[in-house]
């Protein structure tokens, strides 16, 4: 603008030398009219020139005002104009104002795109995290106990089971070193190994963990290596060189109940074996008496052939209760339940029972009520029961005791009962005394038996006939058992 103005003046002085030149033969006054015309139109050119230079600054500070004030996203080509003010006429201002319209604009752009893919961010933020809390809760409502480790053996995960287990909560825990959080070694080196093996895949265990009680519980135990693509594609599975690892995981499952089960069938066979192995013994032994012609007269041949009977039918007593047993077990039994009288089927009990009591001279007494009690009930399996009781309580009652089966209503049951003056049980026995072939040690020469009774007994009661078998004793004085059955008298 400056530089335009002194150009301006400098032609005005030029054009008012010209004139001077000119009028040099001219008068005086003639000289210096020509002059003041050129310093006129000098003046008048600057004046003119300084009036569009100062429009020129106003539009341009509306213009610019105006920028900073519309929302630059809505400016284009098309509507630009329409938004701001007219620009000034001078180019230099037009082309310094389109260029940073251009700018601007195309800071929009990059704007609403960094926008739109922070919103897409946002929205996969908010799914991974659902997904997370999701993950989190789910396993926090597992009862198997899930510990996972990084790869410097650090827990970074642990569900809720697997804190009350190992006794630690992972939030507060001031080390979150495994080997300081979980005292089971076996676990520690199973997970540190899987951590470690280039190879994916799981590796199982069977560890034992204490627990507070000073017991311990089994748990098989589930180790996988955890594993993630560098570069793959979702919903593509990563290439077995893109897998990076990361730790590793375990999931414990409780075998507890198989343990103690593994436990029962190994003593349950052992138990089986030697109860046939003692009248199997006595067969053999026999047999081989016969064949090598020991038993020269018919009557000790008659003897030998009776123990051998006896032995016999042992065995098979055994194997009856055991296939008895095993079909209760399995729900394959055939019960045939009707409305029968509960007294009937003690009496009947009762005459089956009386040569034995009599041979060692018990005193065996009935006190059944006289109200009519009535049991939906398989006959042959109940009546079973009933005899396996009174039998047990004549075996280890000793010569010219006492033994009393009693009956009465109990509310919507009827209960009856078989109290004996025996040896009784310890509190230990009485626990266990429902277990298969199960014998108290220091009875076991009052009477043989194959430790069977009762527990058929028992399932007969409970699993079939939906009752209950109970034993209270005390030891030296003698022993209860009771059974307590649904009250079905008011269906006859």
């Amino acid at each position: 603008m400056l530089a335009t103005l002194a150009a301006v003046l400098s032609a005005g002085w030029v054009i008012a030398w010209a004139c001077g030149l000119l009028a040099d033969s001219g008068s005086w006054p003639v000289r210096v009219g020509l002059l003041a015309v050129g310093l006129a139109l000098a003046a008048g050119s600057a004046a003119l020139l300084l009036r569009r230079a100062e429009q020129n600054r106003r539009m341009t500070k509306r213009y610019f005002d105006a920028l900073c004030r519309v929302d630059v996203c809505s400016l284009n080509p098309d509507n630009g104009a329409d938004e701001l003010p007219p620009l000034p006429t001078d180019r230099a201002w037009s082309d310094v104002a389109g260029r940073l319209q251009e700018l601007l604009l195309d800071y929009c752009r990059r704007t609403q795109e960094l926008k739109h893919t922070r919103t897409a961010w946002e929205i996969r933020y908010l799914r991974l995290k659902t997904q997370c809390d999701q993950i989190k809760a789910i396993l926090s409502g597992l009862s198997e106990p899930i510990l996972a480790v990084d790869d410097y053996h650090e827990v970074m995960l642990a569900n809720r089971s697997a804190e009350e287990l190992f006794g630690f909560e992972l939030k507060s825990a001031e080390t979150r070193a495994l080997d300081g959080v979980v005292h089971c070694q076996r676990l520690i080196d199973l997970l540190t190994s899987t951590s470690r093996r280039k190879v994916s895949g799981g590796r199982t265990d069977e560890i034992e963990v204490p627990d507070e009680d000073g017991g311990a519980r089994w748990y098989r135990v589930t180790a996988n290596k955890l594993t993630t693509g560098t570069d793959e594609e979702e919903g593509q599975e990563p290439a077995a060189d893109a897998r990076t690892s990361y730790g590793a995981v375990a999931v414990l499952r409780d075998i507890g109940d198989q343990k103690v089960l593994q436990k029962r069938n190994a003593e349950f066979v052992s138990a089986v074996s030697h109860e046939m192995k003692t009248p199997l013994a006595g067969i053999k032994a026999y047999v081989e008496l016969l064949a090598d012609g020991d038993a020269e007269d018919e009557e000790t041949q008659e003897e030998f052939l009776n123990v051998i009977n006896g032995q016999a039918d042992r065995l098979q007593r055994l194997i009856d209760n055991m296939l008895n047993l095993a079909r209760i077990e399995a729900g394959v039994v055939n019960v045939s339940k009707q409305t029968r009288s509960l007294n009937e089927l003690l009496e009947e009990a009762l005459h089956v029972v009386q040569p034995a009591a009599e041979a060692k001279q018990i005193e065996l007494t009935a006190e059944l009520s006289p109200m009519y009690l009535g049991v939906l009930a398989d006959r042959d399996m109940l009546l079973q029961s009933a005899i396996n009781l009174l039998s047990n309580a004549i075996k280890y009652t000793p010569e010219k005791g006492r033994v009393t089966l009693r009956s009465r209503l109990e509310d919507d049951q009827v209960r009856f009962e078989v109290q004996d003056t025996g040896v009784g049980l310890s509190e230990e026995d009485c626990r266990r005394v429902f277990e298969k072939f199960y014998r108290v040690n220091k009875n076991k020469d009052m009477a043989s038996g194959t430790g069977l009774g009762l527990p058929l007994a028992k399932h007969i009661v409970e699993d079939v006939h939906g009752g209950q078998l109970t034993a209270q004793s005390t030891l030296g004085e003698g022993s209860t058992f009771a059974i307590t059955l649904p009250n079905a008298g008011q269906l006859t």
